[in-house]
């Protein structure tokens, strides 16, 4: 790799300027305010949230299955593009692999949150059920944040190395890299068990991915009321969870190509293919919510009747139709016209889908836990400002840690991106010619 090119990689670990620190310091502001949002309920109870008996879920719950759907924008794809040889997936997929972890770890904490006091999940692991869906989650979000920590970080050894002897950073960061290098001297044992490793990772991970959301979906299928005793859900949460991922790539890929220069390695190309893939998974999002919805209407029982009113025509119909028009339609209508070639169009379709996924987890969580399935009154669900404030200062917080993650490692892979630089090969010769001795 020229020494420029490899400079221009590495030049957002080695330089930071005041842009980032401008950038840092609201976002800082706004997961200090989530903070104290989350110490007013510690002290307080949940009692300051809208939450109550009937409706026992509301935000966090929501942002918990939002986040963790987000989560499946790394792993998932890039392992799915490892296993099957695209090599244009090189230079995005340590972006995708970092948004796994930061969103699981964001998104972990919601469960938490809402529990009001941290230490009643020892209940969980003391008490915990085999037969209840929500251990099966816990289990499964522990093995993908695993999963997913070590293949984010075996890709970056090689990369760490560098670091290491180049002498990048301070004392702290300097040890930071030797410590995790673990020797890596890049010789050809180390690189073909590297791959080796990472090979095995990848084919590991693509079922855990897969398994993860669709026990999130259980908690809600499993359950027997409105809206979600459904066995499409498993499929339908895989899905919206890629296509949600997708498009915090294509985000994350718009914002750093431009801010760190990095337009020589993100391409069009790959701004084309990932729009495409999102193209497929939103038309196929599109026929999973008209057969969930579909198929409640058709049975016209009272219950489902009162819970598709409330969506459609109820206090839930602006959430309903913003998903519907602009989170599902609108990206399709979006990539279809432009064919899929512009990629300021293509960030636009991507917040469509992004704000879209995040009212379809709102809409299966609330409506349903405030559909009456006994004769009492409707239940009623108003987000105060404690839940508010810890919603904005989550994703203030996986956006600041995606930031400081860019500081820390290259975002590029710069050792798998090297070697797909082709070598000088000889002009083949016309057919027939002489071969000059």
């Amino acid at each position: 790799m020229p020494q420029s090119d490899l400079e221009r990689l590495t030049a957002p670990v080695r330089r930071t300027t005041w842009r980032f620190y401008a950038v840092v310091a609201p976002l800082a502001a706004i997961v200090a305010l989530g903070a104290y949002a989350y110490y007013v309920q510690f002290t307080t109870g949940l009692g300051v949230t809208g939450m109550r008996d009937y409706v026992s879920w509301g935000l966090y719950i929501s942002n918990f299955v939002f986040f963790i759907g987000v989560s499946h924008a790394g792993t998932l794809i890039s392992a799915i593009l490892r296993v099957s040889g695209a090599e244009w997936r090189k230079p995005i997929t340590r972006m995708a692999e970092s948004i796994t972890v930061i969103a699981i770890s964001v998104g972990a904490l919601f469960p938490i949150i809402d529990l009001g006091h941290p230490d009643r999940i020892l209940n969980l692991l003391f008490y915990g059920r085999i037969q209840s869906a929500v251990l099966w989650d816990f289990i499964s979000i522990a093995t993908y944040l695993t999963g997913s920590l070590l293949y984010l970080y075996l890709p970056l050894i090689p990369d760490l190395a560098a670091m290491r002897e180049a002498k990048v950073g301070g004392r702290f960061r300097r040890a930071l890299y030797g410590f995790l290098s673990m020797k890596w001297r890049d010789h050809p044992g180390q690189r073909w068990r590297l791959k080796r490793g990472i090979a095995i990772m990848a084919v590991l991970i693509i079922p855990i991915a897969v398994s993860v959301h669709t026990v999130v979906s259980w908690i809600f299928g499993m359950t027997l009321r409105v809206g979600w005793h459904s066995t499409i859900f498993g499929p339908y949460f895989v899905v919206g969870a890629i296509l949600s991922g997708i498009a915090t790539i294509i985000l994350a890929m718009a914002v750093f190509r431009k801010v760190y220069h990095l337009e020589k390695w993100i391409k069009p190309l790959h701004f084309r293919n990932l729009g495409l893939m999102m193209l497929a998974l939103d038309l196929i999002l599109v026929y999973f919510t008209l057969s969930e919805y579909l198929t409640a209407a058709y049975g016209s029982e009272s219950a489902d009747t009162a819970w598709l009113n409330a969506l459609a025509f109820g206090p839930y119909a602006y959430l309903f139709w913003g998903m519907v028009v602009g989170g599902l339609l609108a990206p399709v209508f979006i990539l279809a016209l432009t064919r899929v070639k512009s990629v300021a169009w293509l960030v636009v379709a991507a917040v469509c889908v992004n704000v879209g996924m995040w009212f379809e987890r709102l809409l299966i969580v609330v409506p349903a836990m405030a559909t009456p399935q006994m004769p009492v009154n409707w239940a009623s669900y108003s987000p105060t400002w404690v839940e508010w404030s810890i919603t904005a200062g989550a994703i203030a917080g996986f956006v600041l840690l995606y930031a400081v993650f860019s500081k820390l490692f290259p975002l590029v892979s710069v050792w798998e991106v090297s070697e797909e630089t082709p070598e000088a090969k000889p002009t083949p010769r016309p057919v027939g010619e002489e071969v000059t001795p």
